[in-house]
């Protein structure tokens, strides 16, 4: 995930605000990667969680928490996430089958899908994040040692920056197709910054590209402060997500890109669950209430 406003950084290079939620994502992913009945297998995820000390004590499997999935971080929240992680692993890969080769990540975070997916061998994977969650993740991944399967690209920029103008100088073709991840990113991206990056994706994509992303509907934030899932975020690990959220309005993503001619569709997290047969379904002050996955492909004339 990328930053929105300055955080103060620990040792390892990974903010203790808004980059220590990639690390909370990491750790979700643990969880799920060692259940029984997984969504998503991510192998890396535990070994970022270890390498920070910010997070070093945190739980990497159901069995380390006591109330187990009953605990609303580690059990509902880090199931969301798992849930996230498999319905964006599928989208990717069907992009991909339908012609793709260039997979862009933004707000990478410590996504690890050049490691983990099996992606063809022609395919590129460019990853845009700051400078410094990048280097963590490559030392981490380094020392283990692990290879990607595909070529991947880092790309150190900030998301409010000239960030096109750094993918583009990295290798990136506009005119070919792509897949773009936006995973858990545009929460934390001021109105006019979500706007500015959707317009440039559609500028740097071609007939055939695709583009996945989560949103949330416009609601007062606030109201969901003692939602369990945020409560229990806050008091178990310190992440104040509403604290970190843009408070602004939100625009209309999926209706800008349905505007520009891309075929879009809206979806609740919970109708994946009722797919996969697992994962979270709605409750009282839910926080997951007005989480929408957005799913956008940009047809051929």
């Amino acid at each position: 995930m990328a930053g929105t406003r300055p955080q103060h950084t620990d040792a390892e290079g990974v903010d203790a605000g808004v980059g220590l939620t990639a690390l909370l994502v990491a750790a979700a992913r643990a969880v799920e990667t060692h259940r029984h009945d997984s969504l998503a297998q991510d192998v890396y995820a535990e070994h970022f969680v270890r390498a920070s000390p910010a997070c070093a004590r945190w739980p990497v499997r159901i069995e380390h928490v006591p109330d187990g999935d009953d605990n609303p971080l580690w059990g509902r929240f880090a199931r969301y996430f798992g849930l996230r992680t498999r319905v964006l692993d599928d989208f990717l890969l069907r992009s991909v089958d339908d012609g793709a080769r260039q997979v862009v990540l933004l707000g990478a975070g410590l996504d690890t899908r050049a490691y983990r997916l099996d992606l063809p061998s022609d395919c590129v994977v460019f990853e845009i994040d700051r400078a410094g969650v990048l280097a963590f993740k490559q030392r981490v991944l380094t020392g283990l040692p692990a290879d990607p399967k595909v070529k991947r690209v880092p790309v150190p920029a900030d998301l409010r920056g000239d960030w096109a103008g750094a993918l583009t100088a990295t290798g990136f073709d506009p005119a070919a197709p792509s897949v773009w991840l936006a995973e858990g990113l545009l929460f934390y991206l001021p109105g006019p910054a979500e706007t500015h990056l959707i317009d440039t994706i559609d500028r740097l994509t071609t007939p055939g590209s695709a583009l996945a992303f989560e949103a949330k509907l416009e609601k007062d934030l606030q109201a969901y402060r003692d939602s369990p899932t945020y409560t229990a975020t806050r008091e178990q690990i310190g992440i104040d997500l509403l604290h970190l959220f843009d408070k602004g309005p939100r625009p209309d993503s999926a209706g800008d890109l349905t505007a520009k001619g891309w075929a879009t569709t809206m979806h609740t997290p919970f109708e994946f669950t009722r797919r996969h047969g697992r994962g979270p379904l709605p409750e009282p002050n839910d926080a997951l209430e007005g989480n929408r996955w957005v799913f956008a492909r940009k047809p051929s004339p």
